[in-house]
């Protein structure tokens, strides 16, 4: 009867909110999830927010660009599962950002699962950039 957790708040945890990611590099996705049940799975969700949309995880606010149109951004979605039986596990993906895609401000959302079906979520404001 407990949702799971996230936790994005340890030293090496990323991103965290209004970090920068870059185009044509690859990043880590580190966060620690607990759950008293047993962990099940979780999904990462990166998506433009050039409209300026908000989640309401959000807790802080980072500054952002002007409203555009996206023409090429970036989108992510993908499924992870956790080992069964775990009720502690630190995720570590590799994320490769394409060299091309629109820069500006993004969300990366996190919704956490465990065995029972009980779910959390979480959305960071983050922003892509290009490094010169």
């Amino acid at each position: 009867m407990e949702k799971p957790v996230i936790d994005n708040s340890f030293a090496g945890a990323f991103p965290k909110n209004c970090d920068t990611i870059y185009t044509g590099q690859t990043f880590y996705f580190r966060a620690r999830f607990t759950d008293n049940a047993g962990l099940g799975s979780f999904s990462i969700d990166i998506h433009n927010n050039f409209d300026h949309h908000s989640h309401s995880t959000d807790v802080e606010a980072c500054s952002l660009d002007p409203v555009k149109i996206p023409e090429n951004p970036f989108s992510l979605i993908e499924g992870h599962d956790i080992p069964h039986g775990l009720k502690k596990y630190e995720a570590d993906v590799a994320i490769t950002v394409p060299p091309d895609v629109d820069t500006g401000d993004y969300h990366f959302f996190i919704s956490l699962t465990d065995v029972t079906g009980w779910r959390a979520e979480k959305g960071i404001s983050i922003k892509i950039g290009k490094q010169e």
